[in-house]
């Protein structure tokens, strides 16, 4: 072997030292990673641990998880020390995706969800979406307060602001928000900006906010003030000579019985409402609220009119705010008994059954104008479930008992003795059902 040449089982043996070192240090280096997440998700563990009878969820952090409290999440999220760490940083929520930003100067903890989208259930069941909505908050104790302000396609020329407070205690997180008086236009480019209506409809009026919110129970309640709230360019007065295809139109006078029991069925604020009824609609958000109860609408009978000639039933906050312009301009170009008129001649009553005079008719074989007061009162009571009562009385041999006298007893303009008389006629009331049509 020359001089020259090193053996080879000299250089194996000089590199195992280094091999050795290598792989201490890398054991070493993993071994300090693995305790310094042990140590992060103790600490969390410890310090955001609920107390007992505090409001808590799980949280997971990769393939750990763990209970948190959360109004002990929210003091720490919200302290001095701690706020400035998510500056710049993000978090995904079932909302979108917040981004947070830290202002020291006022120590405020500012948050930007764009785009925003929560459910609103007395909006219908597709979530409305606002494309930015900025919020701040600020802690002192367990009192929370800020501002916050909801712009659409991140305009600063159309925006809705307001401020929040809040309280934080052991069990719950109570919110208090308010909505500076703006125009109802403005409300509607914020949350509805692509409405085709919007184009054309000159839209007069202010609205004002205030709610509460109390979580985790999710229960909410809204304070709206309107004023001044009128439309125009949408063309509703057109339906001032509309025919319905429902067939030959009933021409019931507002006093008749049938006109009246509808209205105490749907609408009992027809006359008085100017197409909507904020009472209605703020008892139908606190109704629907409570568990085991049956849902309750809000709508008016115009209203109910506008999504019968123009908008559609979709669920959708779109449709309902559509529908709102409509209305709200079909009082002022048809009046109350042109819109009373028209939705006794164009409601669907159940089995393909369109219009007053169709149903009178098909179920009772005769004319609208003829009905009795108890067969009147009958036909009132299907219109909320029109194909679900009539399959009802088709399996049972009658309708909802509660609500036929309920809405006897809601009927305006009568005499006790005819009250008294109606009530009777409901009471014992049989009626036989038509059978299904063969198609």
């Amino acid at each position: 072997m020359g001089r020259g040449k090193l053996s080879p089982w000299r250089d194996r043996s000089e590199n195992v030292p280094v091999k050795k070192t290598l792989r201490f240090v890398l054991f070493g280096l993993l071994a300090l990673v693995i305790t310094a997440c042990v140590a992060i998700f103790l600490i969390a563990k410890l310090a955001l641990a609920p107390a007992a009878g505090e409001w808590s969820t799980t949280v997971k952090a990769g393939p750990l998880s763990f209970e948190i409290g959360v109004p002990t999440a929210v003091r720490v999220a919200t302290s001095p020390w701690f706020a400035p760490y998510l500056d710049g940083r993000s978090l995904d929520t079932r909302f979108g995706t917040v981004r947070f930003a830290w202002k020291p100067a006022g120590e405020l903890l500012e948050m930007q969800c764009a785009p925003c989208s929560a459910e609103v259930p007395a909006l219908g069941t597709q979530p409305i979406r606002i494309e930015r909505l900025l919020a701040t908050v600020k802690r002192d104790g367990n009192t929370l307060n800020g501002t916050f302000e909801a712009t659409p396609q991140s305009t600063d020329t159309t925006r809705l602001q307001g401020h929040w407070d809040g309280k934080v205690t052991l069990k719950n997180l109570q919110l208090n928000a308010s909505v500076q008086d703006a125009p109802i236009e403005r409300w509607y480019a914020v949350l509805v900006p692509t409405l085709p209506e919007l184009q054309r409809a000159r839209i007069g009026g202010t609205l004002a906010l205030r709610g509460q919110l109390v979580l985790p129970e999710a229960t909410f309640a809204v304070q709206p003030v309107i004023s001044q709230f009128t439309v125009e360019g949408l063309g509703t007065e057109a339906m001032l000579n509309a025919r319905t295809s429902c067939g030959p139109s009933a021409r019931l006078a507002n006093d008749s019985w049938l006109a009246r029991a509808v209205i105490a069925a749907e609408d009992q604020r027809f006359f008085t409402h100017n197409g909507y009824d904020l009472t209605e609609i703020l008892a139908s958000i606190d109704n629907n609220q409570k568990p085991g109860q049956t849902r309750r609408g809000g709508s008016t009978i115009t209203q109910q009119l506008a999504k019968l000639l123009v908008t559609g039933s979709d669920r959708t906050a779109e449709r309902k705010l559509r529908e709102l312009l409509y209305a709200v301009e079909m009082e002022q170009t048809l009046g109350k008994a042109r819109i009373l008129q028209l939705y006794l001649d164009n409601a669907p009553w159940g089995g393909n059954a369109c219009g007053a005079e169709a149903a009178a008719r098909r179920y009772f074989k005769r004319s609208a104008r003829t009905l009795e007061p108890a067969q009147a009162v009958w036909l009132a009571a299907m219109l909320h479930k029109p194909q679900a009562v009539l399959e009802q009385w088709r399996q049972d041999g009658h309708v909802d008992a509660d609500r036929i006298k309920w809405i006897a007893e809601g009927i305006r303009g009568i005499s006790r003795n005819q009250r008294e008389a109606l009530l009777k006629g409901v009471a014992a009331a049989k009626f036989t059902a038509p059978e299904a049509t063969k198609q």
